[in-house]
């Protein structure tokens, strides 16, 4: 059961078993159907397992982090970069981040879940025919947390838990690396993506660093909880993010039709914007903070 806390944005304890309505299906079908994207299914499901201890014993941060880094290691191992192994410690980090980042932005009611079906339906969708395995492993995941979606919004009668929201985070940034490395899409189109989960989790993490506050505990600073408190309810605010991550993907759809720093440009145009959102939300927080 997830118990209300500083962080929730719930009033009551909720089962957080969902991800084992995802995770195993997941893993199962990738294994089934698209084979050679075994190393993601496999190290998903370690994660899954490393998780569901964490959800009903908990584990020390260190644990925790060491299972992510490992993981991330593996893959990037399995699949190296596309140019050269100076790349590898900067994958490994951004691949530890996203599945972190996840876990830390599943906390309204289909939020989480949304993003997932949106984004990696959009990975399907770039994949297309000619990375078979890929487009039918995104499709997976996205039908999965479509499943996931019908039992957490708009009113959530179970969460994913970390056994969900941390593997689906690995998938997010593990396929999105695959992606690349098989030259399904550019490297900058998980960016795209997944641009505003990226911009809010990183933005308040620096924000929480530079105010030297233990990033790692509980907190209500995300912008998607700001703007919750202050809408006073989750579903106009989750929809509000869809719509701007269905801007982020055709952007990035669009920009694959453009060449040289191009698709580079509009990705920083587009991130400005999710900044200026952000400050916004922020400005208006201050004003007339709602808890």
């Amino acid at each position: 059961m997830d118990i209300p806390n500083a962080r929730s944005l719930h009033t009551r304890p909720t089962p957080r078993v969902g991800g084992w309505a995802v995770t195993p299906v997941v893993v199962v079908l990738i294994l089934l159907i698209a084979q050679p994207l075994w190393p993601l299914a496999v190290l998903a499901a370690l994660l899954g397992l490393l998780s569901q201890v964490d959800d009903r014993r908990g584990l020390s941060a260190r644990y925790r982090f060491a299972g992510h880094l490992f993981c991330a290691i593996a893959l990037v191992a399995i699949s190296p970069p596309p140019y050269g192994w100076w790349l590898a410690i900067p994958m490994v980090v951004v691949l530890v981040w996203i599945s972190n980042l996840y876990n830390f932005m599943d906390g309204a009611n289909g939020l989480a879940g949304g993003m997932a079906v949106i984004g990696f339906a959009a990975y399907a969708l770039m994949a297309g025919a000619l990375h078979a395995d890929l487009s039918l492993a995104a499709a997976v995941i996205a039908s999965a947390a479509a499943g996931f979606l019908v039992f957490n919004f708009p009113n959530a009668k179970v969460f994913l838990g970390d056994a969900g929201s941390i593997p689906l985070g690995f998938l997010a940034g593990g396929m999105g690396y695959w992606g690349w490395c098989s030259q399904a899409w550019p490297y900058w189109f998980p960016a795209f993506v997944f641009s505003p989960f990226i911009l809010d989790a990183s933005v308040t993490l620096l924000k929480r660093l530079v105010r030297r506050e233990k990033f790692w505990e509980a907190h209500r600073q995300h912008y998607y909880q700001r703007m919750i408190g202050m809408q006073g309810a989750h579903t106009p605010v989750v929809l509000k993010w869809y719509a701007a991550m269905v801007c982020g993907i055709a952007l990035a759809l669009a920009s694959a039709t453009l060449s040289g720093f191009w698709p580079l440009v509009v990705l920083a145009a587009w991130l400005m914007i999710l900044a200026l959102w952000g400050w916004t939300v922020d400005r208006r927080w201050h004003r007339k903070p709602a808890y």
